[in-house]
């Protein structure tokens, strides 16, 4: 029977998971940390405090921390060259995301550049990579100059990968039980025989290490950051610590590969110091406020205290295995603009074709290599669409019996309701006035949007009609079972 197809097509449509929804539970435990700490100010720790390093060490020992002397001279001088290029191209722009329900413009300017077909999702926003050069994928760009800052940004990967690893790898070898990267049938012992490791099993576990760790540090993105104090019109004080303005707030980072490095390459332009802004440069006990800093915590804890290091150009630091899960960081702005290339490794998710549309034009400004993917996924979405009518029409006029016509309606209800919620929070958030006010090429576009009685189109774009009828058949059908 058709139906039995059809039915099992339209359950194989992913059901949406809210990312960056507004966590009530998290923001329940951030006001009563407020309420506990009250006026005063948690003690926080900076490299010039003698017990720096030893709390480092026993309560942040999976932060890496590389400075630039260490980091080849090449890669910053491609790096540094290809992060002025994409801005001086207009490539970074501020992300509309929402936060507490609500949608915001980042102060951060922002530009996704990764594998091609990756994606990131954070704030209830999917950023679509601008693709780095790869193999067997041709990638049109919009100048040269932005092909090579992509390449240099592609290095700059591979390079943080080699070093996440060998760290990676130099902790395991000194203790591989204490850190429990891969599993426990792995790693509980290191079988020894009159004294001396069996090679054999050894090496296998070495391989295992290896493998697992290859897999949490083989970065498929990068989140490029741009932050410009002079033109970030309200910075919020670090609330806990009291370790001043706030470019980036306390959080996870999210949607990642569970217990994945993240790797950061920090480039404040020391040559782009603005003149001393006395609103920027009042005292902050513990920390200079015109350097940048990264300020680590451990998540809901008071006991503990938080630490905060400075970031010199060039400088790279790596939160190691769950680290960004057991752990908050923030950003403390300086008094220069910063650029900031996070690599990060992204679960590739599902919810695309709208959230492609609401960046409006942006991704054409760099490389039109999205088009044709999203043309084939809106294809896809259109067959969906139309198994979906051909459904609502057997069940209409197929001789089921009551029974299974509620089982295929239940089934169903959900899809459709979700859809129709879908269509209304997306139509929403691009008519929202927020929206209209960006500039033309990065204004929201609602697509797929069609208007009622489009003869193109499968269905109605508004479900509450079909919603309502197969709603009310359930009803009747309830009456009759109980009868």
């Amino acid at each position: 029977m058709v139906s039995a197809f059809i039915l099992s097509a339209i359950g194989q449509e992913p059901r949406m998971k809210r990312f960056g929804k507004y966590d009530r539970a998290k923001e329940s435990k951030k006001q009563k940390l407020l309420k506990e700490i009250e006026d005063r100010k948690l003690p926080y720790l900076t490299p010039k405090d003698v017990q720096f390093e030893q709390l480092s060490k026993a309560k942040y020992p999976k932060l890496y921390i590389r400075r630039a002397s260490c980091v080849p001279q090449e890669i910053h001088q491609k790096v540094q060259q290809g992060l002025t290029t994409l801005q001086d191209c207009k490539c970074f722009a501020q992300d509309l995301v929402q936060i507490k329900e609500k949608d915001v413009l980042t102060p951060v300017y922002r530009l996704l550049v990764g594998d091609p077909g990756t994606t990131y999702c954070y704030l209830n926003t999917r950023l679509f990579t601008i693709p780095w050069p790869s193999r067997g994928v041709e990638v049109k760009y919009s100048s040269d100059e932005i092909g090579k800052a992509c390449k240099a940004i592609k290095d700059l990967n591979e390079y943080l990968h080699v070093e996440a690893m060998k760290v990676l790898l130099d902790d395991c070898s000194a203790d591989v039980e204490e850190i429990g990267f891969v599993a426990k049938a792995a790693t509980s012992t290191l079988v020894k025989d009159s004294g001396s490791m069996k090679d054999g099993t050894y090496q296998s576990k070495q391989s295992n290490t290896s493998a697992v760790l290859k897999d949490r540090t083989s970065f498929n993105v990068t989140l490029l950051n741009y932050m410009d104090p002079s033109r970030m019109k309200y910075l919020k004080e670090e609330p806990y610590f009291g370790m001043g303005k706030m470019a980036v707030s306390w959080h996870h980072d999210e949607n990642l590969v569970e217990r994945s490095t993240v790797a950061v390459y920090n480039y404040s332009c020391d040559d782009l110091v603005p003149a001393a802004d006395e609103s920027n440069t009042t005292s902050i006990k513990g920390r200079d406020p015109a350097v940048w800093h990264v300020g680590l915590k451990i998540a809901w804890d008071i006991a503990t205290p938080g630490l905060a290091f400075p970031l010199d150009p060039g400088d790279c630091y790596f939160m190691l295995d769950d680290l960004n899960m057991t752990h908050q960081h923030c950003v403390l702005s300086g008094m220069q603009p910063r650029f900031s290339s996070t690599h990060r490794v992204a679960e590739v998710e599902f919810e695309w074709l709208r959230q492609f549309w609401f960046q409006g034009k942006r991704s054409a400004k760099v490389s039109d290599w999205w088009f044709e993917p999203m043309a084939l996924l809106e294809k896809s979405w259109r067959e969906m669409e139309q198994m979906t009518k051909l459904l609502l029409c057997e069940i209409n006029e197929a001789e089921w019996s009551s029974e299974r016509k509620h089982q295929v309606i239940r089934c169903l209800l959900p899809y459709l309701e979700e859809r129709q919620e879908l269509r209304k929070s997306w139509m929403a958030r691009c008519q929202s006035r927020l929206a209209r006010s960006l500039p033309v090429d990065e204004q929201p576009e609602c697509r797929p949007h069609w208007y009622n009685g489009d003869s193109h189109m499968p269905l109605p774009f508004d479900l509450e009609e079909i919603i309502s009828l197969l709603s009310s058949q359930l009803l009747s059908e309830d009456g009759d079972v109980r009868s």
